[in-house]
């Protein structure tokens, strides 16, 4: 797997609008875009350092995705994203040594660009994507 860099962490909050004070006004980042998302039932904030992001993914509804992880697990990383050249092939190899896949094949993020998520109980209690940017 030839992994290129980390892309973003992905953090789940329960006020996103609260959050992004945090980042601005004390980290001094700066908030690119906010973006809803129906289909997943969120809203996400969205910050670059350098070559990599984080996403502050706030849940719109209780039971949505993030809703039931900060029920669940309370606020915090949600998820860590890797850059790969090849996302069919890192997918392929990481299955070939174990790893179990949530997403067998790549999907189409929100962001428009290829992604797949490696299930926690194979990487160690953290929810890994890999993601394939556009060239």
């Amino acid at each position: 797997m030839e992994i290129t860099h980390l892309d973003h962490i992905a953090i789940a909050v329960k006020n996103l609008d609260e959050k992004i004070k945090y980042y601005e006004n004390v980290l001094g980042l700066k908030c690119n875009s906010i973006d809803e998302s129906r289909t997943q039932k969120t809203r996400t904030a969205y910050f670059t350092i350098g070559q990599t992001k984080i996403y502050l993914i706030e849940s719109t509804e209780p039971y949505g995705p993030i809703g039931r992880f900060i029920e669940n697990k309370g606020e915090g990383i949600h998820h860590i994203s890797f850059a790969v050249k090849d996302l069919p092939a890192a997918l392929k190899e990481a299955a070939s040594k174990g790893v179990q896949l949530i997403d067998t094949e790549p999907k189409l993020s929100p962001e428009g660009y290829y992604i797949a998520y490696l299930h926690p109980k194979s990487t160690h209690g953290v929810l890994t994507q890999l993601c394939e940017l556009p060239k």
